[in-house]
Order: C-alpha cells, then structure tokens, then sequence
C-alpha cells in the first residue's frame, strides 16, 4: 500500500513538473513511468498477505471489520484492506504476588474473603486460546486487549464469587481440587461466550493469615505427637506380649520336663553316663555310694 501511495504521489508530481516546465517534458514522462511502475509493484505486493503458523489474520476495509479469517500461508486480500493478526496459540495470564513473577508489576495476588470470614491470597494461572472463527468478532466487539479486558477481570471475579462458599482451612487444604474444578467450570462459560476457549486454572499457591497457619501447624505437631505416641505404646505391647509367650513356653517345658523325669528314667540316664565314663581312655577314680550319681576324681 505504501508503494501505490508513493507511486500516486510521484506520478502527481512528473505531471505537474512536465506541464510547469516544457523543457523537462523527458525527466516529467520518465518519472510518469518510473510511478506507474510503484503503483503496479504496489498493487500486486497489496494484494497477498502472509500469515504465520499459529496466527489468524482479520480483514478491516475502511474501519468495518470483514466477515472470515486469513489462515497460516500466502492469502490473496484486497489491497485496500487492513489485515489484524490475531495469536491462536496457548497463551497463559498468571497472578502472583511474587514480583515480577505475573503479568502485572508487584503484588497481584488475589485477595479473598472465605466463608469464615479470613483474607486468603491465591497465586493462579490461566491457560487460554482465541477460537479462530471467533477473531473478527473480538476484533468488533473487545478489540485486541482481551487480556485485560476479558481475561483478568473474570478470572479475579469468579475466584472471589466461589472462595466464599469455603472456609480459609479448607481451600488450603481437602478442598482445594474441587474449588479448582468448580473455578474452571465458571470462567470456561464466560470465556466460552466471548470467544476464549479455556484449557487450565492453575491455583499456584494459597497464603493464609499467620493466626490460620500458627493454628494449623499446631494442629499437624499435636497429631504427629499423638501418632508417635501410639506407635510407643503398640512397640511395648508387642514386647509385652513376646514376654509374655516366651515366659509361658518356659513354664510349658518345665512342667512337660518334670512330668517326663521318673526314677526310672534317671536311672537308665546314670547307667548311660557311667558306661561312658568306663570307656573313656582317660585315668580317673569313680567313687559308687550306691545311691546318688558317682564321684569323679581327677578327670580330664
């Protein structure tokens, strides 16, 4: 477009020159050439537009936005149109309270107020894409700051709308996946009906008053002290009982030793040890009273 402009200028120009100066018909009718030729190379160059992977391209003709969309490639247009380039790829909005860290400068945590009342900061991100159809009608109706003007305002409002069915403790900790769920469910329709399609909330972090965390702390100390007292009093329980079995196995061997043990059977057991003792190799005296076990002198 700039080459037609300049070949129109030029052309203007040469045909003033020519008339103004008849001597310098030549240099006036070469520049007419020279012009026309911009205007063609213009026009042909006007007339194609490329687009980049993962980009849509929206047509304005005089400030009214074109029905359709120019797709990744080489595209024949109008050449008296204004081509938007729109991104359809993934794009991610984030709000943290670390600097730096989101979109926006310093702090832009999301301040809450939970159903008891608490303030709770919530770090979250959002993963988002344009619906290709639906760029000229962004184009028309939002423009292209739909990240603030869409993105940031919803998100920031439904977070709030939802957190106040649940007490701090709870988003902090077994609710956490379900206020998630139910977050994503009420941006995807808002985001829906303008033409975002929603893939993923992401809720980063969830920061909690310090008189919260001191009594959740407390609370995670009291439970691990009472989890390790139990697991004490069921290590002396179980060395309780194992006395308890090792001491009635003893008593059982004991009282099966001592049914066992005749006179007889103590006899047979003596001759057994006296034979042995007569044919031991070694020089030994042996005392026999006749009535208890023998006397052993000097054995090795």
């Amino acid at each position: 477009m700039f080459l037609i402009i300049l070949g129109i200028l030029f052309f203007v120009l040469a045909t003033v020159l020519g008339r103004t100066y008849p001597n310098t018909a030549f240099f006036g009718n070469a520049g007419r050439i020279v012009a026309v030729g911009f205007i063609i190379i213009g026009f042909f160059t006007s007339c194609f537009e490329q687009i980049q992977p993962g980009e849509v391209g929206v047509q304005a003709l005089f400030g009214k936005v074109q029905p359709g969309i120019l797709t990744e490639g080489l595209n024949m247009i109008n050449p008296l149109v204004d081509v938007r380039r729109f991104d359809i790829r993934t794009q991610n909005y984030t709000m943290s309270g670390v600097h730096d860290e989101g979109q926006k400068m310093g702090d832009d945590a999301i301040r809450v107020l939970s159903a008891d009342g608490l303030e709770v900061n919530i770090d979250m991100t959002v993963l988002f894409k344009i619906m290709p159809e639906k760029a000229p009608e962004i184009l028309q109706t939002i423009g292209r700051e739909y990240r603030d003007v869409i993105v940031r305002p919803i998100t920031r409002t439904k977070i709030r709308d939802f957190s106040a069915y649940y007490d701090a403790v709870s988003l902090y900790s077994v609710k956490r996946d379900e206020f998630q769920q139910r977050l994503f469910k009420g941006i995807e329709e808002e985001f829906k009906a303008r033409g975002l399609l929603l893939e993923q909330v992401m809720i980063r972090k969830i920061d909690l008053p310090m008189s919260v965390k001191a009594a959740i702390e407390a609370k995670i100390n009291a439970e691990q002290e009472s989890q390790k007292m139990r697991f004490v009093l069921d290590k002396e329980k179980q060395e309780a009982d194992r006395k308890r079995v090792e001491a009635q196995g003893i008593a059982d061997y004991q009282r099966i030793l001592t049914s066992s043990l005749t006179d007889k059977l103590l006899q047979y057991e003596q001759i057994k040890a006296q034979k042995e003792l007569a044919a031991s190799p070694n020089a030994k005296i042996i005392v026999m009273n006749g009535k208890g076990a023998p006397l052993m002198i000097g054995g090795q």
